[in-house]
């Protein structure tokens, strides 16, 4: 296994984690949330969440469903649908999924790695789809997954979904070369982080033990890493030919909006989207061919 090469760049001196919200204590959390099972608190909060904020002027493609505004989450306004709790990420990554993948056009086999309510209600019903979900400890998972240590035979998985979980990963890169074992030749992974692209190279610092450090230094008491612009060289070392993309820029201003798609934050900006498959060879089949229709695009107009 290659040595990760310490970042150079400093750490900045108010400490990250200044910018994004009050250190929070996932084990004592963990345990409130587990009092009322993940499924019935996601529906329970979504249907009094929702006729509290009945209304027309937005609207969530996670859930589908419109409100009256999104809510606050973690010091961002408009960012968390008051019915099925998606953020930005999970819209924006919905949107990418309808409009630039195949998922809905072939059947195959889904690996979602830590899977979040908003996309597992959709995804898990999808004809076609043969849905599987792991965690190391969420209860909405169907299986017990180590993502440094995935218990299923090579290649047995067309589509895979890793969303905001490296950054908690020890090794990242184990974690990495276990999801492209799993992942059928032209199938495809999607492996959204936050990025800070203030920062040339990955931050990573052993010192930071505990939760109020690792949230000074790296934005949340639980990451172990603050990837920077060299996270897409980490994919690519790890043998994917990866597709960075920005995708809210190709959404209309009307739709941003509606969507409450655009993340305010000056360190990670809008949410990136990483779609990764396993050699040149694999690419085109994975991603659409120019030549074949695209899904109607969804917009504000809608």
């Amino acid at each position: 296994m290659r040595a990760v090469t310490p970042a150079i760049e400093a750490t900045p001196g108010r400490g990250f984690g200044a910018e994004h919200g009050p250190v929070e204590d996932p084990p004592l959390k963990r345990a409130l949330l587990r009092l009322v099972p993940a499924p019935r608190r996601q529906r329970l909060l979504g249907a009094v969440r929702g006729t509290i904020y009945r209304g027309e002027e937005v609207e969530c493609p996670c859930c589908q469903s419109s409100f009256s505004r999104f809510l606050p989450h973690r010091g961002r306004e408009q960012a968390k649908c008051p019915g099925c709790g998606s953020l930005e990420r999970h819209r924006v990554l919905w949107l990418f999924l309808e409009r630039e993948t195949d998922l809905f056009e072939r059947p195959g086999a889904m690996l979602h790695i830590a899977p979040e309510y908003a996309l597992q209600r959709r995804l898990a019903r999808l004809p076609g789809l043969r849905y599987v979900s792991g965690d190391i400890d969420s209860p909405l998972a169907d299986h017990l997954i180590d993502v440094m240590d995935i218990p299923f035979a090579a290649a047995g998985f067309d589509f895979l979904i890793c969303n905001h979980v490296l950054e908690h990963v020890e090794d990242d890169r184990r974690a990495l070369a276990e999801i492209r074992r799993v992942l059928a030749p032209g199938g495809w992974a999607i492996l959204m982080c936050p990025v800070d692209r203030r920062r040339a190279t990955t931050l990573e610092d052993p010192t930071a033990m505990t939760p109020a450090e690792r949230h000074r230094v790296f934005g949340q008491s639980d990451h172990v890493r603050l990837y920077g612009r060299d996270y897409v060289d980490r994919l690519t070392d790890a043998g994917f030919v990866v597709r960075a993309e920005r995708y809210v820029e190709a959404c209309e201003s009307s739709s941003v909006a509606r969507f409450g798609l655009r993340r305010e934050d000056d360190a990670f900006g809008d949410e990136d989207v990483f779609f990764c498959v396993g050699s040149e060879d694999e690419e085109g089949r994975a991603q659409r061919s120019d030549s074949r229709p695209r899904r109607p695009a969804r917009n504000a107009a809608a």
